[in-house]
């Protein structure tokens, strides 16, 4: 049960960190998310979210931060080992529509097809 857990040791806090993963990193492209990955030296998967003011108040910022970290939290496995991961919502996305299944089902839609190559 511990590997399903989300640590302090997971998470990206540092803004320094968060423009090293955009300015450096791999970007892959989704309907609703953009993810950068870059690699780090610490060993392990740090996750950052990035949601900004244009997808709503904070009642639905706050529920599409809950789904990804609910998909990062239980799909590490999908993520490469000692990388940074940022995932950004992009601008117009319907979370009234979303729930987990359909943020699973397109996030591992695209690592499936390529982050894995």
């Amino acid at each position: 049960m511990k590997a399903q857990r989300f640590t302090k040791k997971e998470r990206l806090k540092k803004n320094s960190d968060f423009i090293r993963v955009r300015k450096e990193g791999r970007r892959y492209s989704t309907r609703n998310f953009v993810i950068y990955i870059v690699p780090n030296n610490t060993g392990q998967r740090r996750f950052g979210l990035s949601v900004g003011a244009h997808v709503g108040g904070a009642v639905k910022r706050n529920r599409i931060k809950r789904l990804l970290r609910e998909f990062f939290r239980l799909n590490k496995d999908l993520f490469p080992t000692s990388s940074d991961i940022v995932i950004s919502v992009k601008k117009g996305i319907n979370i009234d529509d979303k729930n987990y299944q359909n943020v699973r089902k397109e996030l591992c839609g695209l690592f499936n097809e390529s982050v894995k190559r």
